[in-house]
């Protein structure tokens, strides 16, 4: 290959990442299987393509890390906007029954108006029934008792839509301000994204199998140092029923491709995977690997069990359910499918439990 081609090759962008593809079924385990080394003229050496990997990794990582900014404010978002539409109900509530109140205070100011006139010890001395005056007195005492509450009532409903209109315009500001974190965050996803499938453009077909080879054996060796650490010897806890259930929905979506911000039923992304297959089991959780790193109750990876969820890299940006006997099932990156992978065959931040 001629110095022009290695040298666009070796010219990606360099963004923060830590997304590996992950080995097939039945092969998570493997030893890793040697791969080519010796390169002619006309290809790229294995060294080239190293760096090639590790700058994909770091463009995919940029991109996993934008998708869960975005599918946070996307949850933010469908949060806001519900509690826009149940402001609105009780403004509406609101000025109904303000309605009434000043329709009712009307006709009682009326009333009012049509008993005035002599001063009440007057009425009292022309009265052909004094006792009848005076049980109309303590009506009319009633009445003026009655009106207060009202006003008192009208006064404290207009506080109340006051509060209401400063929320909901609270709310819609929020609102508008998710909708352009969202875009910026679509922005650096789709470039992240492009730039990846550029840089791989640029390979051909068979170093395109060398690349994936290479890919496929930085996992083994990750995953064969996180098993000869003897942690699968500790690792003995049995699936709760939620989380067989969960397992067996994660199990189901296999093949199906990833998709940043899907939340299936065809396509998903790390957290899409994982949050659905919870709510097939009867268990909201957060959307975001990073929010359910935050809000899931953590637990030790010697206590885990299928069904909980390995939250990977420092950044918490990438999550996947535990399967059992050292697995797991996960959305890798863009380009890949709904997998089986060894769980150490990433770097691990912790784990947590859905159904704690």
């Amino acid at each position: 290959m001629g110095s022009g081609k290695r040298g666009l090759i070796t010219a990606a962008v360099t963004v923060v990442c830590a997304v590996t593809v992950l080995a097939a079924p039945g092969t998570a385990f493997a030893a890793p299987s040697p791969s080519p080394s010796a390169s002619s003229p006309t290809t790229v050496s294995n060294k080239d393509l190293e760096v090639v990997r590790k700058r994909l990794e770091k463009l995919y990582h940029a991109a996993a890390v934008a998708t869960d900014e975005y599918n946070a404010a996307e949850e933010a978002a469908e949060k806001q906007s519900a509690e826009i539409v149940a402001l609105a109900k009780r403004i509406v509530k609101g000025q109904d029954r303000l309605a009434e109140l000043k329709k009712r205070a009307g006709a009682a100011a009326a009333a009012q108006y049509r008993s005035g006139g002599l001063p009440d010890e007057a009425k009292l001395m022309l009265s052909d029934d004094p006792q009848a005056f005076l049980d109309g007195t303590g009506r009319v005492l009633q009445g003026q008792r009655a009106t207060k509450g009202l006003l008192a009532e009208m006064t404290r409903i207009q506080q109340d839509l006051e509060l209401y209109a400063k929320d909901a315009s609270a709310q819609w500001q929020k609102l508008e301000a998710g909708r352009k974190t969202k875009a910026a965050a679509q922005k650096r996803i789709e470039k992240q994204i492009k730039a990846a499938e550029q840089l791989e453009s640029r390979l051909e077909e068979e170093e395109k199998e060398r690349l994936a080879e290479l890919e496929k054996e930085a996992a083994y060796k990750a995953q064969t140092a996180w098993l000869d650490s003897g942690i699968l010897e500790d690792i003995k806890g049995e699936a709760s029923e939620e989380g067989r259930k969960a397992v067996e929905y994660a199990t189901e979506q296999l093949g199906k491709p990833y998709e940043w911000g899907a939340e299936g039923p065809k396509t998903y992304d790390c957290s899409g995977l994982t949050s659905q297959a919870w709510a097939s089991a009867g268990q909201g959780i957060p959307r975001t690997s990073q929010e359910q790193w935050k809000q899931l109750e953590r637990i030790d990876i010697e206590d885990m069990r299928p069904g909980d969820l390995i939250i990977y890299n420092a950044d918490a940006s990438h999550v996947a359910m535990y399967i059992g006997d050292g697995a797991i099932i996960h959305a890798p990156r863009p380009g890949r499918t709904v997998t089986v992978a060894g769980a150490g065959s990433m770097p691990i931040l912790g784990v947590v439990r859905p159904d704690a």
